[in-house]
């Protein structure tokens, strides 16, 4: 764990891309770059490779990570960069009316698949575990508190951390009464475990409640760390 002085808002750097979270950059009083589209990850790493005292965030949404930039997050997790990265995760393109994502589930109506979508979603947590993060968590936004637990031990671990956060679109997919019963935290005991097979297992259960909170946590070299 890194110190709580990282914390300190003189500190904090915080990216963002293009889409529906992207105006969070003029919301904080915090350090903050706003990037081109699917780009939010990479310059993060340039960020933080500039200057790795520096504790740097991402904000990112479905598109801005899981589209146009999936190739940076991928690497980032690979490297195991020293970011944390929090996915706002609304399974819909809402900044540009309301489109199917990666990330929509099978079935969903939009501008562009108004019969529905014909594509499985994507796992994101599966996908950024297998890549190598080494902290990985789910968390809604309709729970603030626990939202905040999770991002602070996000931000205060040292290596590539990721959290999805489910956040319903109100505007064109408004899922709170879904997820209002659908969500359900993982007992204290079983989070943050070390075993990436057991955490894996648990991201791919297919079953009608949706766990949250810290299904991964390890420590290895982080790619500042190693670069000479």
């Amino acid at each position: 764990m890194v110190g709580e002085n990282s914390l300190k808002i003189e500190n904090l750097v915080a990216t963002a891309g293009i889409g529906c979270h992207g105006k969070i950059s003029d919301y904080l009083n915090v350090n903050t770059f706003n990037s081109l589209h699917g780009r939010a990850v990479a310059s993060a790493q340039g960020i933080k490779a500039g200057n790795p005292d520096l504790n740097v965030v991402v904000f990112t949404g479905d598109g801005d990570s899981f589209s146009e930039g999936l190739n940076h997050l991928l690497h980032a997790a690979q490297n195991n960069t020293d970011i944390a990265v929090f996915l706002h995760k609304n399974d819909v393109f809402g900044l540009t009316t309301g489109q199917a994502t990666p990330l929509s589930p099978k079935g969903f109506k939009g501008p562009t698949t108004p019969t529905g979508s014909i594509d499985e979603p994507m796992n994101p947590l599966e996908i950024v575990l297998a890549s190598g993060a080494t902290f990985v968590a789910r968390t809604y936004a309709g729970d603030m508190a626990e939202t905040t637990r999770i991002m602070k031990a996000a931000m205060t671990h040292k290596g590539f951390a990721f959290v999805e956060i489910i956040q319903p679109c109100i505007t064109y997919f408004d899922t709170r009464e879904h997820f209002k019963n659908a969500v359900e935290h993982m007992p204290a005991e079983t989070q943050a475990t070390n075993d990436l097979g057991a955490a894996l297992a648990k991201v791919r259960e297919q079953s009608e409640k949706i766990p949250l909170g810290i299904f991964y946590q390890t420590q290895k070299p982080t790619f500042e760390e190693q670069v000479v």
